[in-house]
């Protein structure tokens, strides 16, 4: 089995910064692709960035400057640094990432999501 575990979110004031973390354990060959993804309410969830497992990054549009997403091979982590959030960026994040399995069995797995809000 495979697990990913999302932390880091929580409460922040407009114009600060948060990190998430995303620890994946369990039965894992190899890693592939890892991203970010956030879902606020009444919104289609949508992609914030994307690294590969040789650090080749992607990161939306809008989000660009704001947000990086980076990652720790050693530990199956995932990271994404969050600065100047704004309150439209008041989600929950969810990690995914295409893992390989010792059974060789290849999926995306989930996390199970961090809730981020922007408030003063």
């Amino acid at each position: 089995q495979v697990q990913l575990v999302e932390s880091g979110g929580g409460l922040v004031q407009p114009g600060g910064s948060l990190r998430l973390s995303c620890a994946a354990s369990g039965s894992i060959f190899s890693i592939y692709a890892m991203g970010w993804y956030r879902q606020a309410p009444g919104k289609q969830r949508e992609l914030v960035a994307h690294i590969t497992n040789t650090g080749s990054t992607n990161h939306a549009d809008s989000l660009k400057g704001r947000f990086t997403i980076s990652r720790d091979n050693a530990k199956n982590t995932v990271y994404l640094q969050m600065n100047n959030l704004k309150p439209e960026d008041t989600a929950v994040y969810y990690c995914k990432a295409d893992i390989q399995t010792f059974l060789h069995r290849r999926a995306d797995y989930w996390g199970q999501g961090t809730q981020v809000t922007v408030s003063s």
